[in-house]
């Protein structure tokens, strides 16, 4: 089951935007099997039970990764499985999305609020926001935005909220420094929601584990380049001994 590798997306915009990161992979080693597998569909935001469904659900002994709040669920399934986890890889996921007095590198707390309010206003209308912050920084922004809006799923507004009371709620640290397997973290330099300096404080608290800053790119930098996306990943794997 090494060769498994199970993708969860990021808030709101659905499954669409990991597809070619799972095509390049797969093109890149006929032996991996790439799953992406969609949030939990729960009005809850009771983080356990999004843990518990995700662990229900997902097939054991596989490698673990997602990007933005897939990536941080991921990073809590990988702890709670440890052994059970053969690895973890996040993209463009910040241990604490929500800035607080330990994790300065975060989006500020107003800012956040803010987004809540909007959601529970105009869901629409956010999301639309939300695929202009995930583009920012992309070489043709407005276009990528674009391309995140269309695929998005017409995800009930309760699901929404849910969804950001649990990313305002995760905070990785503890989780990250518990599990012992493999993991890579990508981050990007010019991420419109998680600041580039998230990398290099991520790298304090695990200065044993690959995190990489991809310079020019945006939070939807798996869909800006999917092909060096998976060259990335594809290198981490078979250097964790997955080949």
């Amino acid at each position: 089951m090494r060769d498994r590798l199970i993708l969860l997306p990021g808030w709101g915009l659905g499954i669409s935007p990991l597809e070619p990161l799972a095509a390049a992979l797969q093109g890149l080693d006929e032996h991996l099997r790439v799953e992406i597998e969609p949030l939990p569909e729960l009005e809850s935001s009771d983080l356990e039970e999004w843990l518990d469904e995700l662990d229900s659900t997902l097939p054991k002994d596989a490698w673990l990764g997602g990007w933005s709040l897939g990536g941080m669920l991921a990073s809590e399934l990988a702890a709670r499985r440890g052994e059970r986890c053969c690895g973890l890889l996040t993209l463009a996921s910040n241990p604490s999305f929500v800035a607080h007095a330990e994790w300065s590198s975060a989006m500020p707390g107003e800012t956040f609020d803010a987004f809540l309010a909007g959601c529970s206003a105009d869901p629409r209308m956010t999301l639309k926001r939300f695929s202009l912050l995930c583009a920012q920084g992309a070489e043709d922004p407005r276009g990528l935005s674009r391309l995140l809006l269309a695929g998005a799923p017409n995800t009930p507004q309760a699901q929404l909220m849910s969804g950001l009371e649990v990313l305002a709620q995760l905070d990785n640290r503890q989780a990250l420094q518990a599990f012992r397997g493999p993991q890579l973290h990508l981050f990007a330099g010019l991420d419109g929601l998680v600041p580039a300096e998230a990398a290099s404080e991520l790298l304090v608290l695990l200065p044993d584990v690959e995190i990489g800053l991809i310079e020019q790119a945006s939070h939807a930098f798996l869909l800006e380049d999917p092909h060096g996306v998976a060259g990335a990943i594809q290198a981490f794997l078979h250097e964790s001994g997955d080949d």
